[in-house]
């Protein structure tokens, strides 16, 4: 597999060097990191994947190496899966800006394309939690059972991810609706170019939130559902 665009390095050193109290700057590590791994990429499914497995294979290695017991790192690895999920959010979102756009000018979400953008984003949590268990399995030493534990309680409670991807698809869909009342259609030309770009679409908008992140914008939590409602 490439290497994404994070610095593994530093993030095996942070989880190797962390305190018991410095789980909330592993959690922003992490979500920076999966930023970053996604930036400047098509923002599929696959590339999704391809980012949880490097960042969470990162902070298992080095947790793996911090002198604390497992019973004092569990709360830093449920830092770490928070962090993870909060990236997931932003990746969700940025889909569902560049689906709205699309949507907003006359996109069919009939099209092939489209469907297969819905689809995987309704997936993106499930691909989430089976990828960051794989990723764990063989590289979390002795923390592995805190590794599973942290996450059966994660997945119990319900990540933002998964909400907020459903969310999300039901918004697309009520305002595929009105564009279809109001009569938008795109040209077929057009929409085709529209759709065949999506993925990069999506992919520009992360790379808007993560600039937000790294010059201390508010790129840590996506808008609210009731804020992105109209």
């Amino acid at each position: 597999m490439p290497k994404l665009g994070f610095d593994q390095d530093a993030l095996i050193g942070q989880f190797a060097d962390a305190s018991a109290r410095q789980g909330e700057a592993l959690r922003k590590a992490v979500q920076e990191a999966t930023l970053k791994a996604l930036q400047g990429r098509e923002l599929t499914l696959k590339n999704i994947k391809a980012a949880v497995q490097q960042v969470t294979e990162a902070a298992a290695t080095g947790a793996s190496k911090n002198p604390l017991g497992a019973d004092q790192m569990a709360p830093l690895l449920n830092k770490a899966i928070a962090g993870l999920d909060g990236a997931l959010l932003q990746a969700v979102e940025a889909n569902r800006t560049a689906l709205q756009q699309m949507v907003d000018q006359g996109a069919n979400l009939r099209e092939t394309q489209l469907k297969k953008a819905l689809s995987e984003m309704e997936k993106m949590e499930d691909a989430f939690f089976s990828t960051v268990r794989k990723a764990v399995a063989d590289g979390a030493g002795p923390l592995q059972g805190a590794w599973g534990q942290a996450l059966d309680k994660f997945q119990i409670k319900g990540g933002g991810a998964g909400e907020q991807a459903t969310q999300a698809v039901a918004d697309l869909t009520d305002r595929a609706q009105e564009a279809l009342r109001d009569g938008r259609a795109m040209g077929l030309k057009v929409a085709q170019a529209m759709l065949d770009s999506y993925a990069a679409v999506a992919g520009g908008v992360l790379m808007g939130m993560v600039q937000g992140l790294q010059s201390g914008g508010a790129a840590d939590a996506p808008a609210t559902k009731t804020a992105r409602r109209r």
